[in-house]
């Protein structure tokens, strides 16, 4: 117990000492003082820069469509953007040996395609073909927008529907509900997969020479309208997602039914392992930026960009080499902001993109992220706020521009989004008000 005390008394000894010593160091704090300049060291500034933006329309070289993590579906006359066909073709697996029984007979066969999301409208009919692959897809292949899926199928068609896309909402999660499609195909496709010879269903590899998949057209939209669907075409652990399915009867079933339906069911998933495939084509003809696409010529007042291989912004920023001649300056915060034009880009009708990418451009002219993306993507940002605007952070890479590391031979305005989504969206370009704005936060030192 004594020396219990004796080790608490030493320790606010100790206590009060440290307390004594830091008193005296902020007695003396103002020590040197008037050895320093009597202005500020440090000034803080903002500018903000305009005239030395500028921007053009250009279209996306090509993205891949494989394996997105939805795939996308339908034609969409864009009153604005002009016309998007995008076509599907898919793998189908076998979940396990199917045995058909005794003398199966193929009753019906229909192809299940689910949805949650659209872009566009909920009026107009699509009209949907289904072909049988010809040709196989390859799960480990690159396939871009530009892939000709309709010259990999057999002419017959095996089906068609004409259908109305509808979206329902959870009232209670604020959630939409899965939607399907039923297309009804020609019985001679369920024929074959039930009279396939075992040796061609003995793995999933062997199956996918015999069986190689579906091709999914959209008929192109003659009038404004039009919807692109996002098809939950993959299954997960929660959901079972698109499938291909046999109705059949077998002898077994024929002696022992009585009445009623006899049929049995021989479902062919999408799964994550089967390709899935996008072709996605654009025509802008008659649109009011047609002419201007991949140009130079002229500063655009307004921005187009555009997910699904479709447009993108040259964003071009002058004069930042010029600080490099700034003595005595550290860049605190670079700042880009894009405004959306609500008006022209109908944003009630038609969602923008809940995020953009700003891209750096090389020398090759090779596209990557700056580094400020690389240092934190939630620092970087290009997400959309409350107020229609995306805003980026690109301190560090202006500060690389500053000392000499990189060149500024500009930038591209993209979807971040690119492949399983269809958003777009209308942004005010440097050539009209409030423009696109770079705010540089900067020190500059006294000496």
């Amino acid at each position: 117990m004594k020396s219990i005390k004796k080790n608490n008394h030493q320790f606010l000894i100790g206590i009060f000492a440290l307390i004594f010593a830091l008193s005296g160091c902020e007695e003396r704090s103002d020590f040197g003082v008037e050895i320093l300049p009597k202005q500020d060291l440090i000034t803080i500034k903002n500018i903000v820069i305009k005239n030395d933006v500028s921007s053009f329309i250009f279209r996306e070289d090509s993205i891949r469509t494989d394996e997105a993590t939805n795939s996308l579906l339908g034609s969409f006359f864009d009153p604005v953007f002009g016309i998007t066909d995008i076509n599907f073709a898919t793998q189908f697996r076998l979940q396990s040996f199917p045995g058909y029984g005794t003398e199966p007979q193929a009753d019906s066969i229909k192809l299940f395609l689910y949805y949650r999301l659209i872009y566009g409208d909920t009026v107009t009919a699509q009209k949907f073909r289904v072909y049988e692959l010809e040709s196989s897809l390859d799960i480990d292949a690159e396939y871009n927008q530009h892939v000709d899926l309709k010259s990999m199928a057999y002419d017959q068609i095996l089906g068609e529907i004409d259908y109305i896309p509808i979206v329902k909402q959870d009232s209670v999660k604020k959630d939409t509900f899965y939607q399907l499609i039923t297309i009804p195909l020609d019985i001679s496709l369920a024929e074959k997969l039930i009279n396939a010879d075992s040796l061609d269903m003995i793995n999933n590899d062997v199956f996918l020479e015999f069986f190689k998949g579906l091709y999914i057209e959209s008929e192109q939209l003659t009038a404004e309208g039009g919807t692109i669907l996002s098809l939950e075409a993959s299954s997960s652990n929660t959901f079972q997602g698109s499938a291909l399915a046999i109705y059949y009867n077998n002898k077994e079933i024929r002696d022992l039914a009585v009445s009623g339906d006899t049929s049995i069911v021989m479902p062919f998933v999408i799964s994550k392992f089967s390709a899935r495939v996008n072709s996605i084509e654009h025509d802008y003809s008659g649109t009011d930026f047609g002419d201007e696409i991949n140009t130079q010529t002229t500063t655009d007042t307004l921005i187009y960009i555009q997910a699904t291989g479709g447009l993108k912004s040259n964003i071009l920023i002058a004069n930042l080499e010029s600080w490099k001649d700034s003595v005595n300056i550290a860049i605190n915060k670079a700042e880009l902001i894009f405004q959306i034009d609500t008006v022209a880009s109908d944003i009630h009708n038609f969602a923008p993109p809940r995020q953009l990418l700003f891209t750096v451009i090389d020398s090759t002219g090779a596209e990557y992220l700056p580094i400020d993306y690389v240092f934190n993507p939630a620092f970087y940002g290009g997400y959309l706020w409350d107020d229609y605007t995306y805003r980026f952070n690109i301190t560090q890479h202006l500060q690389e521009i500053i000392r000499g590391s990189i060149g500024n031979f500009g930038f591209f305005l993209t979807p971040a989004y690119k492949n399983n989504q269809a958003n777009r969206v209308v942004i005010k370009g440097s050539g009209s008000e409030p423009g696109i704005k770079l705010i540089i936060t900067y020190s500059k030192y006294t000496i």
